[in-house]
């Protein structure tokens, strides 16, 4: 197998009190990689590998299910977010389908009765998933030099992280977009990958796979970020390739942001180093909606679609 070309990073320095060498040389991995294209993969993250590896197996026999099986697991048409299992819309470019929850305990959670164990790996993944996040925004607020637990004081309200688990149908003859190009809305992404392939980061203008390696989970800052940070850590911009013959299955995992939150460039990138704010300030929720769109009504021109250069200031 080639060589992975996305950084990979070991966290288990992070979970000791003695490796100050260990944290400082992921740091250097982590600041490199944010700068430039903002991707790179972690490992000795904290989630067992085998828990990652049980959501995979029964995520594949949900999704064989038939489809008035899985639709018992859909929210209904008037629930604010659409929880549980969907398709996207036939009009869509993107050519899966997932099931979706937020924290355990939330009350839009939509279950599959069956398989019957996979409620409860849902649930511990996102809860293991849910700690390691809040380590690497950790390390992101060292990396970018900002004071201890600012991002964790800024980004304390969990009730909107959510997971997916979805399906990538085989290509066809024709086309093999499974999702198109794209940066992440929010703080910081995480996926894992059964072997299948298919994910791709842009770095350099090149579109570079992400080659799946077992118990591997792969990172992505997203747009909050990149604002926050007043573009000195980068939204990863990425996209999902689907091969022919076989179904590709995931999980991704956002960690997300507090809809009433104000997002601007922090002082400490902006007006503290006399350099200008390259965004003007926005509301996270107006932002979603503004990107749910894009999915709902796709425009008809890659140009119409709206994404964080919305809220750039004209130079």
């Amino acid at each position: 197998m080639a060589e992975p070309q996305i950084p990979t990073v070991d966290l288990s320095p992070f979970f000791t009190e003695d490796d100050e060498d260990g944290k400082n040389k992921a740091m250097e991995i982590i600041t490199k990689a944010c700068s430039e294209h903002g991707f790179f993969q972690i490992v000795n993250h904290g989630v067992p590998v085998e828990l990652l590896q049980r959501a995979l197996e029964l995520s594949r026999v949900f999704f064989e299910y038939p489809s008035e099986e899985k639709l018992k697991s859909s929210a209904p048409p008037d629930a604010p977010l659409p929880a549980g299992y969907n398709t996207q819309p036939q009009q869509s470019p993107d050519k899966n389908e997932y099931l979706l929850m937020f924290p355990p305990g939330s009350s839009f959670n939509v279950f599959p009765q069956d398989p019957p164990q996979f409620k409860q790996v849902l649930e511990d993944v996102f809860s293991s998933l849910t700690k390691t996040a809040a380590v690497v925004e950790t390390i992101v607020n060292q990396c970018l030099g900002l004071p201890p637990n600012l991002l964790k004081e800024f980004n304390n309200e969990r009730s909107w992280d959510f997971m997916v688990a979805l399906r990538y149908f085989p290509a066809t003859e024709s086309e093999n977009n499974g999702l198109t190009q794209h940066e992440d809305g929010n703080c910081l992404s995480f996926v894992f990958q059964d072997d299948t392939g298919g994910l791709q980061v842009l770095r350099d203008g090149e579109w570079i796979p992400v080659i799946p390696t077992k118990g591997t989970l792969v990172v992505n800052l997203g747009d909050v970020i990149q604002v926050l940070s007043n573009n000195t850590f980068k939204s990863a911009t990425h996209r999902v390739v689907r091969p022919k013959w076989r179904s590709r299955y995931s999980f991704a995992f956002f960690h997300n942001l507090q809809g009433d939150k104000w997002i601007e460039p922090l002082p400490q990138f902006a007006g503290n180093i006399g350099k200008p704010p390259i965004y003007r300030g926005f509301r996270y929720s107006e932002y979603q909606q503004l990107r749910l769109r894009n999915k709902t009504h796709p425009p008809t021109t890659p140009e119409d679609e709206i994404r964080i250069t919305h809220y750039k200031i004209s130079s």
